[in-house]
């Protein structure tokens, strides 16, 4: 097993106490606790209190739902170009506090502060690509069979929307779903992740400061289940949108369809990776290690099921070894780290886990494989060689920092195990043949394939998954089908 030495300066981070106020967003105010339940914010590098977060009241959450419902009367008819203008607003504002928000990020959620304020950078980009396509949700002239009926099909806002986002890319991920809703013309109510809310209350004074109108956007916190639930219900809803795992967005979806709401889901995946013996062994190690552990391996799209053809199996293994070996673990805010802490305790004891079921089934560790001590919730990058079948890590999500790596021989077993398990979100390739990658891009069952790089995630692209990892798509033209509805119009003169 390869050794794995750590920064230790985790162990005392000496990080200044600068986060940000949090506050619940509702029809253009920002509301303080006030006798509200709250709950505190930790920073999973220290495990330090950084704040507390108030949690919403039923009437909040009615109070949010019926601004965006009188919002919507009027945003559905503001000229697109007042609207692309608005969200341009709030692009230049995101750029001007990057910085700001990113460290935010950093201490709320842990991921290294160059990942935090890149992710932060790049949402400004799905505001202005949003801000332009969204002028341009035409509808279309149907000629008719008689010469004096006119046929017209209208592309319409659907109405108030209920969003729901993760705590792993708190910013970017609620983006998506903002900026969408509003291009389309629609108005929402967003219930960001409670452990990293930091930037979610951003985003909300961004808006705000942009001259977004009152209600199109607010802000609520509160016990998962129950704020889903009454949302979700509320006949002012008309559409969902959910980011997370699948046993949740799969009850989400059945109490969604009990009231006949539109929905996009983006699951959970497992995604597979295959390397064939005629690929850029060096070069493909290397990208997949450092593209494995960004913020920890907690990403949906993560590659984590690595099948290598057997004449490279070794060399590829090393070479895997060798990047991850460079990893350096640490707290977010400090400039050597490269992979900050787990967001939770409860992911630490999940991998740990996961790495005990692999040893138990014969697997090798061959790197990490253990909890590092210290406050925080760090757990070492972790490569297991020859995991079976039937281990927990080649069958369920980790969510974490762990892969495994395992031989094949014909590419047909590669691609049936790839495609054994319920995910279809992220999967890649590598391989110089293109006979190979055409039959791979057309083999697997996945809505993203990454041939020989990593090409998800600008905002022209749409994101989605097949089977459990969900429907629907964020981003590209796609993002629109969800919060628009088609109206058919015949008259005749």
């Amino acid at each position: 097993m390869i050794p794995f030495t750590p920064l230790t300066s985790h162990m005392t981070p000496d990080a200044p106490h600068d986060y940000a106020p949090l506050h619940l967003y509702v029809d253009g105010r920002f509301l303080q606790a006030d006798g509200r339940r709250t709950q505190p914010v930790l920073d999973p590098g220290t495990g330090r209190v950084l704040g507390e977060l108030p949690h919403a009241t039923a009437d909040d959450i009615d109070a949010a739902v019926h601004a965006a419902h009188r919002a919507f009367a009027a945003w559905r008819r503001e000229s697109p170009l007042v609207r692309s203008d608005i969200l341009r607003r709030a692009a230049a504002l995101v750029r001007e506090r990057a910085d700001t928000i990113g460290r935010h990020i950093t201490m709320d959620q842990g991921k290294p502060l160059r990942e935090a304020i890149a992710e932060v950078v790049t949402s400004a980009e799905q505001l202005e690509w949003h801000a332009e396509e969204g002028r341009r949700t035409y509808g279309r002239v149907v000629p008719s069979r008689s010469p004096d009926v006119a046929q017209t099909v209208l592309r319409e806002p659907i109405g108030v929307c209920a969003a729901f986002s993760p705590w792993n890319f708190p910013f970017s991920q609620a983006m998506h779903k903002i900026a969408a809703a509003l291009a389309s013309g629609c108005t929402l109510v967003l219930k960001g992740p409670e452990e990293s809310p930091s930037a979610i209350v951003a985003l909300a004074r961004i808006f705000h400061d942009a001259g977004l109108p009152a209600g199109c956007l607010n802000i609520v916190w509160g016990a998962p289940g129950d704020v889903s639930k009454q949302l979700i219900e509320s006949p002012l809803v008309r559409k969902i949108s959910f980011t997370g795992s699948v046993p949740v967005g799969k009850q989400l979806a059945a109490l969604a369809a009990s009231h006949m709401k539109r929905m996009t889901m983006e699951l959970g995946g497992h995604a597979p990776v295959l390397v064939c013996a005629d690929a850029d062994i060096e070069r493909a190690a290397t990208m997949l290690a450092a593209y494995k552990f960004r913020n920890a391996g907690q990403v949906c799209v993560s590659p984590t099921r690595f099948f290598v053809q057997r004449p490279v199996f070794e060399r590829f293994a090393a070479a895997y070894l060798d990047a991850v070996g460079r990893i350096r673990v640490g707290y977010g805010l400090e400039d050597a780290t490269t992979m900050g802490p787990l967001a939770h305790a409860r992911r630490v004891s999940e991998i740990d886990a996961f790495v005990a079921n692999a040893r138990a089934k014969g697997a090798e560790i061959a790197a990490g494989g253990t909890v590092l001590p210290g406050p925080g919730h760090y757990f070492a990058p972790t490569v297991v060689l020859g995991p079976s079948r039937d281990t927990r890590l080649m069958n369920e999500e980790p969510f974490g920092p762990i892969v495994g790596i395992v031989p094949f021989d014909a590419l047909d077993d590669a691609l049936a195990e790839a495609n054994r398990l319920p995910f279809g979100l992220a999967s890649y390739a590598f391989t110089e043949s293109a006979r190979n990658a055409h039959r791979i891009s057309r083999a697997l069952e996945a809505g993203m394939v990454n041939i020989n790089h990593f090409g998800m995630g600008p905002a022209e692209i749409p994101f989605g998954g097949v089977k459990d990892s969900g429907f629907g798509s964020e981003g590209g033209t796609e993002t629109f089908d969800g919060y628009l509805v088609t109206k058919f119009i015949t008259q005749m003169n």
